[in-house]
């Protein structure tokens, strides 16, 4: 009984634990960031992935490519999650904060090979973090989000990495306008909810330069008879998410009709309860009815009669859209339709053919709450693209407009945070400065990529950088990322918002943090039976 070996774990459970796990986790997180490293700055190149479905998506959205890539290590899961924190919480910076937290567990390696504790590293990392934050705030200069050329030179920015940059002043002139139009000042609280009330909408034909900001809505639908008009000035628009047909019962219900009179008496009912509903409508003499839901024959017969232009089965997205756009209510039910739900914002209502779909505008709104961004380009891949970038766009101008305060780009910053932290180190005492100032090193990544996707000498350029900042009074310098020189961010017109670049830095370091963390992979059983012999890689 001695000698055997006693199991705990079943036989098919595989445990990883103590060194080799921190190892095996720092080299996925690194995997994962020399993936995206080059799409960093304006000189990315884009990659081509192929989805399990054979469709092609092209991108150097750092978010984007991720979402598509399928991993098996659950450090890199975590590191693709991250990502998308990003993506969501900001909208841009998606590259930075992979390559950042990547940097930062391959700085930590060293400690752990010198039999450092885990938990002092964390600790400094904590505490360069609490840091990095307060020097954010200190560098940051206040914007004023009503200057219209400093906020298209900060979407400029975000456009500029991408491939929209050819055509970066129509872009940036795109997000400002969506941006503005869906703004709602609400006792003091400012709401821009882009994903609801900003649709971009996708046309492929025509050239990039074709693409524009509706003042208004457009829907992929045509009129559903077609002696309706199809182009109405200052039309009044009902919104509706009933039905026009006869109601069925929610419960399946027989009928039984023992005489023939009786039958035309339920046809005529039926008949009845639409012309109600009609009647409903036409009370308010409204131009343009629009539905979630269907519309009968008949009902369109009457609506017709009374010229009134109706549109049926929109989404409900679109309907509110629509009702943001031209000031509307959308009513329920017919029988409560009242004067102040019509909606008589809207200047001008057509049905124009694009490419060979009819396509609904509802245009030269007053005072528009809700815009459709209309995208035109050569091919589906490109409009997806376009589509990324310029909801990067977008998201940047929401967090100015949010939260106006600004930082320099192309590296700056992160020279800067770096500098002040390797001189604050020198201040701690103990082990923990070490780790503390290898954040400061970890930070020079950013910079560095940049120096190393346009193809300049790397060491020479970042000596030099580093040896700028040392200097007084020139945090705003970095690397212009077009030639791989030194450059003054604030004469180049280079800004980020200070949401992004504080998200980037919370989320690049909490993963690291994390990650070092483990210290022990437990993976999960096989399927019992014969499945397990034939699939090794199941685990």
């Amino acid at each position: 009984m001695m000698g055997r070996p006693v199991l705990v774990l079943s036989q098919n459970m595989k445990r990883e634990s103590g060194r080799k796990v921190q190892t095996g986790n720092i080299s996925a997180a690194k995997t994962i960031a020399d993936v995206i490293r080059t799409c960093l700055g304006p000189r990315a190149m884009m990659k081509m992935l192929l989805d399990p479905m054979g469709g092609i998506v092209m991108t150097n959205d750092g978010n984007a490519i991720l979402r598509e890539i399928q991993v098996q290590h659950p450090a890199a899961k975590s590191m693709i999650e991250i990502s998308r924190t990003q993506d969501e919480e900001v909208g841009d910076g998606t590259t930075s904060v992979i390559i950042l937290a990547g940097e930062m567990l391959s700085v930590a390696e060293q400690f752990l090979e010198q039999q450092m504790h885990p938990t002092v590293v964390i600790s400094a990392y904590r505490q360069a973090l609490d840091d990095m934050l307060s020097m954010l705030k200190e560098i940051s200069t206040p914007v004023d989000p009503n200057d219209r050329d400093m906020m298209l030179k900060i979407i400029n920015s975000a456009i500029n990495t991408k491939a929209l940059s050819r055509w970066s002043s129509l872009a940036c002139n795109i997000a400002l306008d969506a941006v503005r139009t869906v703004e709602l000042e609400d006792n003091g609280r400012k709401e821009i909810d882009i994903k609801k009330y900003a649709k971009v909408e996708k046309v492929p034909g025509g050239i990039i330069e074709d693409s524009c900001v509706l003042k208004g809505v457009m829907v992929n639908k045509d009129v559903t008879h077609p002696r309706m008009r199809r182009l109405i000035k200052n039309p009044r628009i009902v919104l509706l998410d009933c039905s026009l047909e006869y109601k069925k019962g929610e419960s399946q219900t027989d009928i039984e009709i023992t005489r023939e009179e009786d039958f035309a008496k339920i046809l005529q009912m039926e008949e009845e309860y639409i012309q109600q509903i009609c009647e409903d409508i036409i009370r308010l003499k409204p131009d343009l009815v629009f539905t979630e839901k269907g519309i009968s024959d008949l009902a369109q017969h009457y609506l017709m009669k009374a010229n009134i232009t109706a549109i049926r089965r929109i989404r409900k997205t679109d309907n509110n859209r629509i009702a943001r756009a031209c000031g509307a209510r959308i009513a329920s039910r017919t029988d409560e339709l009242r004067e102040e739900d019509v909606g008589t914002g809207a200047g001008l209502f057509e049905v124009k053919k694009i490419g060979d779909e009819y396509f609904t505008f509802v245009t030269e709104c007053k005072d528009p709450k809700a815009c459709t961004i209309l995208l035109r380009g050569a091919s589906k891949e490109i409009l997806a693209e376009v589509e990324r970038n310029l909801q990067d766009a977008m998201q940047v101008c929401r967090n100015v407009l949010l939260d106006p305060y600004l930082l320099p780009g192309g590296g700056a910053v992160e020279m800067a945070v770096s500098h002040r932290l390797t001189e604050r180190s020198r201040a701690l005492t103990g082990v923990e400065q070490w780790p503390y100032r290898a954040v400061a090193q970890a930070l020079e990544v950013i910079p560095r990529t940049l120096i190393q996707n346009c193809g300049a000498s790397t060491i020479r350029v970042l000596t030099s950088l580093r040896a700028k900042h040392t200097q007084e009074g020139s945090t705003s310098w970095g690397v212009n990322g077009e030639t791989g020189t030194l450059a003054d961010m604030a004469d180049l017109g280079i800004w980020e918002p200070l949401a992004v670049k504080a998200q980037t830095y919370k989320t690049a370091v909490e993963t690291a943090i994390l990650l070092l963390r483990i210290d022990d992979i437990v993976s999960g059983h096989k399927k019992k039976g014969e499945k397990g012999e034939e699939q090794p890689g199941a685990e």
